[in-house]
């Protein structure tokens, strides 16, 4: 529930006014209908000059009309209804939950065919031996009877929809069963021509009789009418259900018997059908049988109230529907209407939330639409018998058998969200503390303090709306989130300094240092964590800008704007913590442990399970020919592979000119390594190593500074380098081209690509706003080095080493595979500098197939055989990439177990 202006009916217009009292605006609802409705078919909706208006279509399922004599109230006919339209499909959770389940069904139907094959051909076995035994009479019997029912009560069943006008499902229907049987032919052409023997023997067999043809993998009749009778939706036709099921598994089973299929063939014919239904589904969209406003003013009149005209509201936290409506006897009603689509829409992230966070952190979801009205209801009950101030419940009510509604009285009001900063008055917060405060005392827990939920009625009074997500019976940790929930809110409006010391006043020292520990993003909101990073992203912006202006200036010193920077980038919560501490010294200061399952430790077993695929898939052992390997050039190989992990950590030493502890960057540049599997090849390295400056101690302006510069550094010795090199590639290639064209090639290369970007403007912009973020304070940090001229001899040696180390690294590994008389080390160098550079552009992780395709054709243009070039490739990049994969995740622990990452 959020704040909603009061509603006055005036018939004679539908206009809005203004009062002009205290900034609340006075709406007026639509005028009240009173006259029948012409004979003749409805319109249907939005066909209407009004498309706001929805036109009365009957009753829902479930609700009985009226039985309105002439001398009592209107009926629901009469009523108006403001709304928008509801769209007329929606797209399940729900759905893909079940198409995600059929497909690993499916999935584990091929695994046990091609593992379990002595299990499955026993099962074959003692199925075609007891089937001896059943009469050859009632075999028949039976398969006649359901080859024709199986076609004959589906089309019933669509002759009924029809009937009815329910022609939508019947059209959903048949789609499905479509694709099911375009599928299901697909799957009997893939087992027939390449699936392996195990999975072909599962699934098929030789017919009775000594035909020499196979029967179906999958039955291509059966799967369309699975498909079929899944879309239309019977759930609530239990009588077709069934009689639809007991003609399936009729037509299975004698289809079984008469050993025409096996069991893992019909298991896998159910699981298609049932996938492409459930897929089909969500991808059209199911129809959607939310209940309209008609629906529910027809439902209010049921439990004894007397609406008169309703309009939407804006919706409640987690998607609940909203509708103010006017009464011709009585005060204005705040409806709340709960539905199975409202239910499921945030399925997802609730999983992952519970998934991620500690089953006391988290409410656990109801389970039915009836738990959820009682839910709610309990709550506003509880809260209600606590003396905080609440909407009154005054009513609760099933509207059909797939919606509920919860009827509140309306307080007038408008949100914390809804009011300007200036607005928002010391004694509105302490009343909203006070009544929080009464909550906990009955141990209930609001969860969704956010400004949605804290309606000003006036300037020294707030109202708790939107207690349907609360808890009663809460438990410490949740009413301690509670306090820091609510804190952070009022902090993202008004400052920590005002929020932390309304809330001690109204709260006292003790229960505000309770909530220290729970002052973590995990702990908040989902909006609340946008919003701090929004306004720390802002501050540090602008801060920055600031700062260049004032330096720029000579109003300040660098250092003073690093400072000043560094000062503004500091969050929120960081900002608050300190204020609690100025009350509370004593307050404990360790983060409780909230997260069960970090995302870092999702994306390492992600990681990791996507290089072992990669590496199974990329890299093929025929492809590496090793007897015909030289060892003690891929020796060799490995050697510079790893030297280059040594002039890594030289080439970032050497611009920073804090002391580093030379083993420990070491261990930062193997862990990063790890770090390239989930990032692109340039930008993993850049992050570990500005978190790892960060972490020793260096400010993160001056980190960001340092990085800044090696990179900046790195890429001006690439292009000498290059340069160098390719002189060098020409006065030794004697007329040969071949190393030549490598070197045109590359400088083509990054010519096109720095035209693409100077053209292209909004890449042109990110490209300087990155660079302009990278290398700020660069200039600063490089006169800072040029105190210590051993730092940048050991900075610019790093960087000469890296790539001496790689080029030696893929050299080796051409020789190896004896193509190193195709082409010099000079020629090599060219190739490693153009070729790993055009490849790494592509922004996959680690460069991986880019990286691979560029050297492979700089090499073969240099010169060098496909024949050694290819195996010469992946050696480099299996001992430069994959190879150190494992060494990297345990040094990526290690530093982070020991604060240094």
């Amino acid at each position: 529930m959020t704040g909603t202006a009061e509603l006055n009916v005036d018939e004679g217009s539908g206009e809005s006014a203004t009062d002009g009292s205290a900034g609340h605006p006075q709406v007026e609802p639509p005028a009240v209908s009173l006259h029948k409705t012409p004979a003749g078919p409805v319109p249907e909706a939005g066909t209407g000059e009004d498309e706001n208006v929805v036109a009365y279509d009957g009753p829902p399922d479930g609700v009985v009309p009226d039985d309105t004599g002439p001398d009592e109230e209107p009926t629901g006919e009469h009523l108006a209804v403001d709304e928008p339209l509801l769209p007329p499909r929606a797209h399940r959770p729900s759905d893909l939950i079940r198409f995600t389940a059929g497909v690993l069904g499916i999935i584990a139907v091929f695994v046990l065919a091609q593992v379990a094959v002595s299990t499955t051909t026993g099962i074959e076995s003692d199925i075609t031996a007891n089937a001896k035994h059943i009469p050859s009479v009632l075999s028949t019997i039976a398969a006649l009877v359901s080859s024709v029912a199986v076609l004959a009560v589906p089309l019933a069943f669509a002759v009924e929809r029809l009937i009815k006008r329910d022609g939508l499902r019947v059209a959903d229907g048949v789609l499905a069963s479509v694709l099911a049987y375009g599928v299901s032919l697909g799957v009997d052409w893939w087992v027939a021509a390449s699936a392996p023997d195990a999975i072909r023997n599962a699934l098929t067999q030789f017919p009775p009789g000594g035909g020499d043809t196979l029967t179906d993998p999958v039955h291509g009749y059966l799967a369309p009418v699975i498909a079929y009778m899944t879309a239309v939706g019977m759930s609530s036709r239990p009588r077709w259900r069934v009689a639809l099921w007991v003609v399936v598994i009729l037509s299975g089973a004698t289809e079984l018997i008469s050993g025409y299929t096996t069991p893992l063939s019909l298991i896998l014919t159910v699981l298609i059908g049932w996938s492409v239904a459930y897929g089909t589904l969500y991808a059209i969209g199911s129809p959607n049988i939310r209940p309209t406003g008609k629906s529910l003013m027809i439902g209010l009149r049921k439990v004894g109230f007397t609406p008169s005209a309703a309009h939407t509201a804006p919706e409640a936290p987690g998607g609940t529907r909203r509708y103010l409506v006017t009464q011709q006897h009585g005060p204005l009603l705040d409806v709340h209407i709960i539905d199975r689509e409202q239910q499921a829409s945030g399925f997802f992230y609730r999983a992952w939330r519970r998934l991620r966070l500690r089953s006391v952190a988290v409410r656990r979801s109801p389970q039915s639409l009836r738990q959820a009205l009682e839910q709610e209801a309990l709550i506003a009950y509880a809260a209600a018998a606590s003396g905080a101030r609440a909407p009154q419940l005054v009513a609760t009510s099933e509207l059909g058998p797939d919606a509920a509604i919860l009827v509140y009285e309306n307080v007038a009001g408008r949100t914390l969200d809804e009011l300007a900063d200036e607005e928002i008055t010391d004694e509105v917060m302490a009343s909203f503390w006070e009544s929080v405060g009464t909550l906990h005392e009955r141990r209930i827990a609001h969860r969704r303090l956010t400004g949605e939920s804290l309606l000003a009625v006036d300037e020294k009074t707030g109202c708790l709306v939107n207690l349907s997500g609360g808890d009663i019976a809460a438990g410490d940790l949740t009413l301690r989130i509670d306090v820091a929930q609510l804190l952070t809110t009022f902090a993202l409006r008004v400052g920590p300094e005002r929020a932390v010391a309304v809330a001690n006043r109204v709260l006292g020292p003790t229960r505000v240092a309770d909530s220290l520990p729970l002052l973590q993003p995990v702990g908040l909101s989902r909006q609340t964590r946008a919003d701090l990073q929004k306004m720390t992203k802002e501050r540090k912006a602008a801060a920055q800008a600031l700062a260049l202006e004032q330096v720029a200036a000579g109003v300040k010193t660098q250092q003073q704007a690093e400072e000043d920077i560094a000062v503004a980038g500091e969050d929120l919560l960081s900002r608050i913590r300190g204020q609690i501490l100025q009350i509370a010294p004593e307050a404990p200061i360790a983060p409780a442990k909230l997260e069960r399952l970090k995302p870092k430790t999702l994306i390492m077993v992600v990681a990791l399970t996507f290089a072992a695929y990669l590496a199974v898939t990329t890299i093929r052992p025929d492809q590496f020919k090793v007897s015909e390997m030289n060892w003690a050039w891929a020796s060799l190989a490995l050697l510079a592979s790893a030297t280059s992990y040594v002039a890594a950590s030289m080439s970032l030493t050497g611009f920073v000119p804090e002391r580093l502890p030379f083993g420990r960057t070491v261990a930062a540049q193997v862990a990063g390594s790890f770090v390239k599997l989930v990032a692109p090849a340039a930008v993993g390295g850049i992050a570990l190593n500005t978190r790892y400056l960060q972490k020793a101690g260096i400010r993160p302006v001056q980190a960001v500074a340092s990085v800044g510069a090696s990179q900046l550094a790195g890429l001006a010795g690439h292009l000498l380098l290059l340069f160098s090199f390719g002189l060098i590639t020409g006065t030794q290639t004697n007329g040969d081209l071949g190393a030549s064209r490598a070197v045109i090639i590359g400088v083509l290369s990054a010519a096109v690509l720095a035209l693409v970007i100077a053209a292209v403007s909004p890449l042109r912009r990110f490209v300087v706003n990155r660079l302009r973020v990278l290398f700020f304070g660069v200039v600063p940090r490089m006169l800072d080095l040029m105190q210590t001229p051993s730092k940048l001899v050991t900075g610019f040696g790093g960087i000469l080493l890296l790539t001496l180390s790689f080029t030696a690294c893929l050299d080796a590994s051409v020789q190896a595979f004896g193509g190193g008389a195709h082409v010099t080390f000079a020629a090599v160098a060219v190739v490693f500098l153009t070729a790993n550079a055009a490849g790494s552009a592509i922004p996959t992780p680690g460069g991986i197939g880019p990286v691979e395709i560029a050297l492979i054709a700089a090499l073969t243009v240099a010169g060098v055989p496909a024949t050694a070039a290819t195996p010469a490739v992946f050696l480099y990049r299996l001992l430069t990439f994959w190879l150190p994969v494992a060494p990297g995740w345990i040094a990526y622990n290690v530093l982070q177990r020991k604060g240094a990452l």
